[in-house]
């Protein structure tokens, strides 16, 4: 597909993977933070155990990392890969007029870790949609918060790569901006589940996905729809 302007929302690992993975599809990529200077002073893993992210932009000198209005100001495409207990704080910090007209990847799932672990909102509403109300003239496309991040670019990793990364969203364009950057990642079998309502069952799916992943020892796996 064309050459983008892509805003990559978030220096966890899943934004570090979709942000080199973008770069080495031709898309020019910057990366956005809440405080670029604190996010470089960090010396020590997150809570997740990911390496300082200065560490890794050591490796990737051509990803700039700006604050996240300044990332999202003249993109093509925002990609949300910020947690979801905080994705709508981050995309008001880029800014609705950053956001008015462009299409607006969102990978987060609504994960709620106060009492254990917890999807919020469920069933009658999603993470994808409460975006698409805080930001009405963004052009929300939910995908890829199906699986690890480390499928997320590279579906050749799993077997021969046939298996399943759905889209839902209200736009169509927007779905095929979005399903063309999934060509880019090399994924063959693209689910458009329609209207951006279908969110709700994608983000409840990580409850399934999490139990898969303890019960076989590993995140490396997905799902393919056989039809």
């Amino acid at each position: 597909m064309r050459q983008m302007k892509v805003a990559v929302l978030g220096t966890g690992i899943v934004g570090r993977t979709l942000a080199a993975g973008c770069a080495a599809a031709g898309h020019t990529v910057t990366i956005g933070t809440r405080d670029p200077g604190a996010t470089l002073a960090r010396t020590t893993p997150d809570a997740m155990g990911t390496p300082p992210f200065a560490e890794w932009q050591a490796g990737h000198a051509d990803l700039p990392l700006v604050a996240f209005s300044a990332a999202a100001a003249d993109a093509d495409l925002v990609v949300n890969a910020t947690q979801g207990a905080v994705s709508l704080n981050a995309l008001e910090l880029t800014g609705a007029a950053n956001l008015a007209g462009r299409v607006l990847l969102d990978v987060a799932n609504p994960l709620d870790f106060t009492d254990g672990l917890r999807i919020d909102p469920v069933e009658t509403d999603s993470l994808a949609e409460r975006i698409q109300r805080a930001f009405p003239e963004a052009r929300v496309v939910k995908s890829l918060n199906t699986m690890n991040a480390a499928v997320m670019t590279a579906p050749s990793r799993l077997g021969d790569g046939d298996h399943t990364v759905f889209v839902a969203g209200d736009d169509a364009d927007a779905k095929a901006t979005v399903s063309g950057l999934l060509r880019d990642f090399g994924w063959r079998d693209i689910s458009d589940l329609g209207e951006l309502a279908a969110a709700r069952g994608t983000e409840m799916y990580f409850r399934l996905w999490f139990t898969l992943m303890r019960r076989m020892g590993t995140p490396l796996f997905n799902i393919k729809v056989v039809r």
